[in-house]
């Protein structure tokens, strides 16, 4: 399975893939910051962060997205002091350091799909901040057209180039409610090799969904509040037809 390699080549599409690390980057302060980034996968934000001047510390438990987030940091040079890249369960995370800032970006929150897990995760977070603090959080807004489909397939579907391996990949997602809020995605790939024999490769992972109000009493009941939220990058307000859910939380 090559999933993780794919992961920058199959998102490239996304136009706000582009807009979410710009946005974030917008609300900092001039004067350098300490940001955690959880789930940090093969180093998307927290590359251009580390750029930007800032000290990142990128935590995820998955050893090949952390493989491929080395390789990029340093091919464009950033140290290990400025990138720090750490193999660690977000949920289990007890590091001796506290942050300006911690962020969950692109929907990560949401593969937390139970309750247990977001109170424990929430509490890692607010755990790992300084008092003045920031929790940085950008999910989507439910799509209400789907949540009343018990199935829905080939969604996004879109082919991408694969230089590493010389292949061209087509891909389509399936979604299957498997309990309430939450779905089975699975991303399916198909692609032929030099000899034109097909090939099919496959991942799955859980997910929910979540409305603002239920976001709001999630976090007020894990010490954290939300001071601004927003419905997409051009830092519109949020609203029942918004795309996205983005929350600058502080410390209660």
């Amino acid at each position: 399975m090559h999933v993780a390699e794919y992961y920058d080549a199959e998102y490239a599409h996304r136009k706000m893939l582009e807009q979410d690390v710009p946005f974030f980057l917008g609300q900092l302060p001039k004067r350098r910051q300490e940001i955690l980034e959880l789930a940090v996968g093969t180093g998307r934000a927290a590359i251009p962060l580390a750029q930007a001047g800032h000290r990142v510390v990128g935590v995820d438990y998955a050893r090949d997205m952390l493989a491929i987030a080395r390789r990029k940091r340093d091919a464009v040079g950033l140290s290990d002091r400025q990138l720090e890249l750490v193999l660690r369960d977000a949920l289990r995370l007890k590091l001796k350091s506290r942050f300006d800032w911690v962020c969950l970006f692109f929907n990560t929150f949401l593969v937390f799909t139970t309750l247990a897990e977001q109170d424990r995760l929430l509490r890692v977070v607010r755990s790992h901040l300084r008092p003045n603090g920031r929790f940085w959080l950008d999910i989507f807004l439910p799509d209400l057209s789907l949540i009343p489909n018990p199935r829905v397939e080939e969604r996004d579907a879109h082919t991408f180039f694969m230089p590493r391996f010389g292949r061209t990949v087509a891909m389509k997602t399936s979604l299957r409610r498997v309990a309430a809020q939450v779905s089975r995605v699975t991303f399916h790939y198909t692609w032929f090799d030099e000899f034109g024999r097909q090939h099919r490769e496959k991942t799955e992972f859980d997910m929910t969904y979540i409305f603002p109000r239920e976001l709001e009493v999630l976090l007020e009941r894990n010490g954290l509040q939300i001071e601004q939220i927003w419905g997409n990058y051009d830092g519109s307000p949020l609203t029942a037809s918004s795309p996205r859910i983005i929350a600058r939380c502080c410390r209660k």
